[in-house]
């Protein structure tokens, strides 16, 4: 067994969490490259903390040039077991209003410019991702809102797009009325994929701040609009991670649902002919069954 360690990986409006004792900032070395920022480690209610702010602090890197497999990497690293994003996104659904959170359980990638593995050439792994998401900690997430009087929807499709701009007319209908997506955003792919791989639990939390463009009575995506409903969801959304510590607990024990080993039988590429090189940037990723194998 191990220590419970919470990766908080901040989207739009959560740059901190409020409460950290022994809060300090610190660099990350990857081989992946720099993480969006350094990460912020401490305690709070006895169990290790680290937040990571995905955009960086001021908000420098586009959805796009996100370093996701750094940002995964470097938590890793850091002794993360649990990783929970916090990430503003647009509401297909009606009942799912300004305001409310939504626990995804499953997502449509339509991201197309990133990089969406730690595996490739010299190192083949096929993980499965049917379930992206770890219900044990969306569980965690879901009471922990409900504790803090937020309104909570547990389970819900996040369709992920590239970005930056936000959707046009057709497609906002098109991926709500055909395609089942329930909210939409730019920044929870390929980070869950990325999660997947290094057997990380991870849970989606997704702080609705509008309609996207579908709706009659909100018509196009309003930045200012965005911007206030953020300032509101920051709160919550740091409410909400206050009474995680309680529900996790502070020892880490397997999870049930086998996220924490993922990679048992998903490396294909023989042991001879693996790429030394990529075994070396895949020393915290997969390091439990490469050096078992070794």
């Amino acid at each position: 067994m191990a220590d419970t360690m919470i990766g908080v990986i901040g989207g739009s409006g959560i740059y901190e969490i409020d409460g950290l004792e022994d809060a300090v900032w610190q660099a990350v070395d990857s081989p992946w490259g720099a993480p969006s920022d350094e990460i912020l480690t401490g305690r709070l209610d006895g169990v290790k903390m680290a937040f990571l702010p995905r955009h960086g602090r001021g908000h420098v890197h586009s959805p796009t040039s996100v370093p996701y497999r750094a940002n995964i990497d470097a938590l890793k690293r850091l002794g993360v077991t649990d990783v929970i994003s916090v990430s503003a996104c647009g509401s297909f659904r009606e009942e799912m209003a300004p305001g409310d959170f939504v626990v995804v359980d499953q997502f449509i990638d339509r991201t197309f410019a990133r990089e969406k593995s730690f595996f490739g050439e010299g190192c083949v792994a096929h993980v499965s991702v049917a379930h992206p998401t770890c219900p044990r900690l969306g569980a965690a997430c879901h009471q922990a809102g409900q504790a803090a009087g937020i309104t909570m929807h547990l389970g819900g499709t996040y369709l992920a797009m590239e970005g930056p701009q936000f959707s046009t007319l057709a497609e906002s209908k098109m991926y709500r009325e055909h395609w089942g997506a329930d909210v939409i955003g730019m920044t929870n792919m390929p980070e869950a994929k990325l999660a997947r791989e290094a057997e990380l639990c991870y849970a989606s939390i997704a702080m609705v701040t509008d309609y996207d463009s579908w709706h009659p009575d909100h018509g196009e995506v309003d930045v200012a609009d965005i911007i206030r409903t953020l300032l509101g969801n920051a709160d919550k959304g740091r409410a909400m991670l206050r009474g995680l510590p309680a529900l996790l607990g502070q020892v880490r024990t397997p999870c049930p649902h086998g996220c924490d080993r993922a990679l048992d039988h998903a490396i294909l590429t023989a042991p001879d002919r693996r790429d030394p090189a990529l075994l070396a940037r895949l020393d915290a990723v997969a390091g439990r069954v490469l050096g078992a194998a070794g």
